[in-house]
């Protein structure tokens, strides 16, 4: 499912225009994006889905082409973990 077959679907099951579904998906993201490129707060919606920012270490690793040893630098990245309901709802 695609984004505009998302907004589709919540505007049908909601009685939500499709534009503002769109509108509040496209809020919701920037917001997410923009938490967690700037702070290490994690975003919860509890049951559902939660976002964090992780650290990774500076690491040593091989070029697996020449078996060359290199270092990689230290880095951020992003944590997405599905909540109770979400987990529920994949297996069944």
């Amino acid at each position: 499912m695609n984004k505009s077959e998302l907004v589709e679907k919540i505007a049908n099951n909601t009685d939500v225009s499709k534009a503002d579904v769109d509108a509040v998906l496209t809020g919701m993201f920037e917001v997410v994006a923009d938490h967690v490129g700037s702070s290490d707060d994690k975003i919860t919606v509890p049951g559902w889905i939660s976002f964090e920012r992780t650290h990774r270490a500076a690491r040593k690793g091989r070029n697996p082409r020449t078996g060359e040893e290199l270092q990689i630098a230290a880095s951020r990245g992003i944590k997405v973990s599905a909540g109770s309901k979400l987990k529920a709802a994949a297996k069944g």
